[in-house]
């Protein structure tokens, strides 16, 4: 008997912890998981974004796994723009994969364009979106809430195949993957013969995929307790209601061979599809804004070296050679680093607040000391004065974010009112606010699970009671802290399986929220580099800080302080 050789299949449809309230395997682990089992390739496909795949990335990386970078995109089924059902439905899911950068790019286009285009429910695009942004990627059909799943389920095969058509149309027969699952569901055994009758009439390709929500198959019980806490139902309500099996996990490619017995070719083709499929990232390499020079400079470093000798005369009434000594030594650094523009886009940020009357203070620990960023009133520490070595008031090593302190105006919102500056500066689509991710808290957490398990009121808000009543305390810290919260914890099985689901929905992000303070600025339009959404006529930026700092995006940090008032 031949071994089977795991590297011939490739999990395609894969819920991260981002697809939120619809995934809860942590990358870290997931990937680990996926090596473990002896997979070479692993997809991130969560739902609606692509929030993950930085940090997906660079965890496949570390593993020796293949990324392979996609999205499981909600469709309009007619115009994006329409905000109503068609024959009760709101929109259909489509698998789309990136074969390489064009069509990481348009990816990223599709997933921006869904959110500020096409919200209604859910972040949708539309097949005119489709078939403009197409190029480098390759579809897969989804599951069961795809569009031609659901035909082929309502045994309108003459639909089916108008879907499979018009699919074929937009990304060409050989980009067009029929998805098949088994997930031990009567129906889907159905609609499988039907999705491999339509496939073979068209010479279209299958693939065999589970959809994976959660790593382990005892992981369910998690996911099940999110879907609870989403829709305000209990663990018995979603039992009756069969909405899980059990079977939405990261399944071995062994369980996925014996799933697929009839079809070796579709488990075949999962590997095929992750070997076309090539996308990287590119680190460290910074990313700077547009900046409009007056019509006299060719440079940055021309006009930067012109601002400051202008200056010159109002810091000091005589140049005496130290100065001037400095004064070089600190362009030819920045020069010779690439960083002029840094220096002119804080100065420009600093000379709008002063003409507009709002009260600004700057500060970067790269800059503090330096006299450049003295002469152009970024900073008050004059380095003569304060008998500050060359080579040591301008660290460019460690370049740190800027961040402007802003006063407090009762009559508009002074952040605001910068903000709305730099859009008018470098455009409305290159300038964006950031996401954060929220998590639930120790207690909430623990309300929350309580309530799904059905245990009774009054003892979770005698458990609750006992957590310590300190900011961002967690259940780790509570059990380490409080002995009454660990004496509870340890007399029961039933509140040790409480208190343990809480904790594991504790650290799961839950929803999506705007940076008190950080901006970032593109060089055109942002959805050129990254995912965007959009936020009360605000563009927001669909990675957070630490990973648009990873990938090099200019950002600045703009605060509000009443001292400045």
């Amino acid at each position: 008997m031949t071994a089977f050789n795991e590297s011939r299949f490739a999990h395609l449809h894969v819920h991260t912890e981002y697809s939120l309230y619809s995934g809860v395997a942590r990358i870290k682990e997931l990937v680990a998981k996926a090596k473990e089992l002896g997979m070479k390739h692993l997809a991130i496909t969560d739902y609606g974004a692509l929030y993950g795949v930085i940090p997906f990335y660079k965890e496949c990386k570390e593993q020796g796994i293949k990324p392979i970078i996609g999205c499981e995109v909600y469709v309009a089924p007619a115009s994006r723009y329409d905000r109503c059902a068609v024959d009760g439905v709101t929109y259909y899911n489509l698998i789309l994969l990136a074969e390489n950068q064009t069509g990481y790019k348009n990816l990223v286009k599709l997933v921006s364009l869904a959110n500020i285009e096409g919200m209604y429910y859910k972040p949708r695009v539309d097949k005119e979106l489709l078939q403009k942004y197409h190029e480098g990627l390759i579809c897969l059909s989804s599951g069961a809430d795809g569009e031609v799943y659901r035909a082929i389920s309502r045994n309108n095969k003459l639909r089916a195949k108008k879907v499979a058509q018009e699919y074929i149309d937009i990304f060409g027969k050989e980009n067009f993957f029929i998805e098949i699952q088994n997930h031990g569901l009567v129906q889907e055994r159905i609609v499988n013969e039907g999705l491999v009758e339509l496939a073979e009439n068209f010479g279209l390709a299958l693939m065999a995929a589970n959809d994976c929500r959660y790593l382990r198959q005892e992981d369910s019980e998690l996911y099940a307790v999110l879907h609870c806490i989403e829709h305000g139902m209990d663990l018995d309500e979603y039992k009756n209601g069969r909405y899980d099996n059990g079977e939405y996990y990261l399944k071995s490619p062994q369980e996925i061979a014996i799933l697929f017995p009839e079809y070796p070719e579709a488990v075949a083709n999962t590997v095929k599809i992750a070997e076309r499929c090539q996308v990287d990232f590119t680190f460290g390499q910074m990313q700077l804004p547009a900046f409009s020079l007056p019509k006299a400079y060719k440079t940055d470093d021309e006009y930067l070296c012109a601002l400051c000798e202008k200056a010159l005369p109002e810091y000091y009434s005589v140049k005496t050679e130290d100065i001037q000594k400095q004064l070089r030594y600190e362009l030819d650094m920045i020069k010779r680093h690439g960083l002029a523009r840094h220096f002119l886009i804080a100065q420009d940020i600093i000379e709008f607040c002063r003409e507009h009357e709002v009260s600004v203070r700057s500060q970067c620990s790269y800059w503090e000391g330096s006299a450049v960023a003295y002469l152009l009133g970024l900073s008050k520490v004059e380095p003569l004065r304060g008998n500050l070595e060359g080579d040591t008031v301008l660290n460019l090593e460690h370049i740190a974010l800027p961040e402007f302190k802003l006063g407090y105006n009762q009559q508009r919102d002074n952040q605001d009112f910068v903000i709305a500056y730099l859009k008018e500066r470098y455009g409305h689509d290159s300038v964006a606010q950031i996401v954060t991710f929220g998590t639930l808290l120790a207690k909430a957490a623990l309300r929350e699970v309580g309530s799904v398990l059905g245990i009774d009121y009054e003892q979770v808000d005698a458990i609750v009671g006992t957590i310590p009543n300190e900011l961002r305390m967690t259940l780790d810290e509570a059990l380490n802290t409080s002995a009454e919260f660990r004496q509870h914890y340890e007399s029961s099985e039933v509140i040790k399986r409480w208190v343990d689901l809480a904790h594991r929905v504790e650290i799961l992000p839950r929803h999506t929220s705007t940076h008190a303070s950080m901006v970032v600025i593109a060089h055109g339009p942002l959805m050129d580099y990254l995912p965007v959404s959009e936020s009360e006529d605000s563009l927001v930026a669909e990675f957070p800080v630490k990973y648009l700092e990873e990938i090099g995006m200019f950002m600045l940090r703009l605060t509000l302080s009443r001292r400045l008032s």
